[in-house]
C-alpha cells in the first residue's frame, strides 16, 4: 500500500486504558478508501451501559449506529472505548444516545448517520431514542435495525 492510512492510529494494536468519561475518550478515524461509493456501515452495541444521573444505578441499552461515510471511517477500537466510557457516566437515556450521535457526526462528517437507542426498562418503562441527520441517501441499502419493541411478558 503506497499511502498507509493507518499510520496515525494510537489505540489500535496496543494496550489502551478505558477512558473514565466520554469527554476523555479519544475517537480515531482513517481516510475512507472507498469514498467514491455510498454505502452503509452498521455498529451494534447490544450491551451498552451508563448510569442514571439521579440514582447512580446502571442503565442498559442496545445501540444500533448506521452511517454512510464521507471522507472518514471511524476506527472501531476507538469507538468501542468511547462507548465503554459511558459505564461510569451519569446521564439520561436521551442525552447518552444523542450525545453519541452528535460526537460521531462532528468527528466524521458522514454523508448520513442514524442511531437507535433501545433502552431496557427500569421502573417498568423502556425508553427508545431515535435520531438521524437527514433522509437516507438515494441508492444506499440500510436494513431495518432489527430490534423488536420491548414486549415484556406480552
Amino acid at each position: 500500500m503506497a499511502d498507509n492510512i493507518y499510520k496515525g492510529l494510537k489505540q489500535l494494536g496496543g494496550e489502551t486504558k478505558v477512558p473514565q468519561s466520554p469527554e476523555e475518550a479519544e475517537l480515531e478515524r482513517v481516510e475512507n478508501p472507498q469514498a467514491d461509493v455510498a454505502y452503509n456501515v452498521r455498529f451494534t452495541a447490544p450491551e451498552f451501559t451508563s448510569l442514571c444521573p439521579m440514582t447512580g444505578q446502571p442503565d442498559f441499552a442496545h445501540l444500533v449506529i448506521d452511517y454512510v461515510p464521507g471522507k472518514w471511517l471511524v476506527e472501531s477500537k476507538s469507538l468501542k472505548l468511547f462507548l465503554t466510557s459511558f459505564r461510569n457516566h451519569g446521564a439520561f437515556h436521551e442525552d447518552c444516545t444523542i450525545s453519541i450521535a452528535r460526537r460521531l457526526v462532528d468527528f466524521l462528517e458522514p454523508q448520513w448517520l442514524r442511531i437507535g437507542g433501545y433502552w431496557y426498562p427500569r421502573g417498568g418503562i423502556p425508553i427508545d431514542v431515535f435520531w438521524q441527520t437527514s433522509e437516507i441517501p438515494a441508492g444506499v441499502w440500510v436494513p431495518d435495525q432489527g430490534v423488536p419493541p420491548y414486549r415484556g411478558r406480552g
